[in-house]
């Protein structure tokens, strides 16, 4: 018996179910290598015809793929020069001293948008120099001193304009001439006024006959004549600074020639104005007058209120110089008027003190007081401290004043009616406020 158990026990006790399996895992495997060996292969296919130039796009930086793509289509200037804004970039950032903006700024060789755009604009400036097309020459070069807007790009829109306006052939094309004024502009902005009045003069110069327009579609021979305006106006804060008014003047008068060719009428009235001061500072008050008025003229016109109020104050200070209180009392008024009426609140706290101080220095005490009083309130509506401290000054010496006189009058006449005055005003002073009415002073 145990015998037969153990014949029982030495067999499989499951059906054999491994022999089917093993083939289809078998075949599966097979398969499995062939397709990876079928796709192995287009992969290797595939990595065996990929360019060399697409595996340099990866590898190289973006500078070099610019230089060569530069010089594999055989613009060799335009590498040259490329390379060497690239060099200076370079320069500059090492001079740099930590922690200046410069620091803080991408280097140029990694802005992909501004090498393209200068890659493409020189290629284009060196294909039409090779066929003798100077006006494109100079309007690829006018176009890349435009694009480098930004204030870290100063010196890039510098060389482009300079190397559009060098150049001896083309230098008097409409591109060449732009790039003049644009020189000037840029050499204002950066203080070097003789070099920007002597590209304003030659754009200026070269514009005269040709008509020819700006990108805003402005006439250049007007645009050269703004600047020029401009660089005259400045150039004559240096004599003024010495009291120099003879060079000043000869400055100021080519600027204001200038802008009334300019026909801009908003720099035609300023450049009066600042004739009128100049004359003014010099003791010519008859000519400052002149251009005060022609000053008041444009702006009329222009419906300018502030240069309208600016020159009404400049006017009163002639005229007050003159001795005509008159007249000085007239324009401030008007002052008053024009800076009330469109909210000018400086302007008519300067007109208010103004008046003040002329009818205080007449001994007009009561009327000084008004028109401080209302400085005071103007200058409290301003929250503007320095101002409001003035006005409160002047209230108090103006309404001290007044009350003296009358108080003194008082004690000498010893009136009933004087006494009763006095007594009063001793019961109730400290216990008025200040007001633009007579209310507060019905005691005297």
């Amino acid at each position: 018996m145990n015998a037969a158990v153990t014949r029982r026990h030495t067999g499989t006790f499951l059906p054999e179910i491994t022999t089917n399996s093993k083939k289809r895992r078998r075949g599966s495997q097979q398969r499995m290598k062939q397709g990876s060996l079928k796709t192995g292969s287009v992969l290797d296919t595939t990595a065996q015809i990929l360019p060399k130039e697409e595996i340099a796009l990866f590898r190289n930086s973006l500078k070099q793929n610019i230089c060569v793509e530069t010089l594999q289509e055989g613009y060799h200037r335009s590498f040259s020069e490329l390379f060497f804004l690239l060099r200076c970039d370079q320069d500059q950032r090492a001079e740099a001293e930590p922690g200046s903006d410069m620091w803080f700024q991408a280097p140029l060789e990694e802005q992909r948008d501004k090498l393209e755009t200068m890659r493409l604009h020189l290629s284009l400036a060196e294909q039409a120099e090779r066929t003798g097309s100077w006006s494109v020459v100079h309007e690829q070069r006018l176009f890349l001193g435009r694009y480098f807007s930004a204030p870290e790009d100063l010196w890039l829109r510098l060389h482009f304009y300079l190397s559009c306006t060098d150049r001896e052939q083309g230098s008097r094309s409409r591109p060449a001439t732009e790039a003049r004024v644009c020189l000037a502009e840029l050499y204002f902005q950066q203080g070097e006024l003789e070099e920007a009045r002597k590209q304003a003069e030659l754009c200026m110069k070269l514009a005269e006959d040709g008509g020819w327009l700006d990108l805003s579609g402005r006439p250049l021979r007007l645009r050269a004549r703004q600047a020029l305006w401009s660089i005259f106006n400045r150039l004559a804060d240096a004599p003024l600074a010495v009291a120099d008014y003879s060079e000043a003047l000869t400055l100021l008068h080519k600027g204001y020639n200038m802008a009334t060719e300019s026909e801009d009428k908003q720099i035609e009235g300023e450049a009066a104005y600042r004739l009128g001061l100049t004359y003014q500072s010099a003791g010519d008050h008859d000519t400052a007058k002149q251009f005060f008025n022609t000053c008041m003229q444009i702006c009329g016109t222009l419906q300018d209120p502030d240069g309208l109020g600016k020159a009404y104050k400049a006017m009163a200070k002639s005229t007050e110089s003159e001795g005509n209180i008159d007249e000085t009392i007239q324009c401030l008024e008007k002052l008053a008027d024009i800076s009330r009426s469109n909210g000018l609140q400086h302007n008519l706290a300067d007109a208010c003190l103004c008046l003040g101080n002329i009818y205080y220095a007449s001994s007009q005490y009561e009327r000084a007081c008004q028109y401080f009083l209302q400085g005071y309130e103007v200058a409290c509506n301003l929250e503007d401290v320095d101002l409001l401290q003035k006005a409160q000054v002047l209230v108090a010496s103006a309404r001290s004043r007044s009350l003296i006189r009358k108080y003194i009058a008082d004690v000498e006449s010893a009136t009933p009616a004087a006494l009763r005055r006095l007594l009063a005003w001793k019961e109730t002073r400290g216990g008025q406020e200040l007001s633009t009415d007579n209310t507060a002073a019905a005691w005297y």
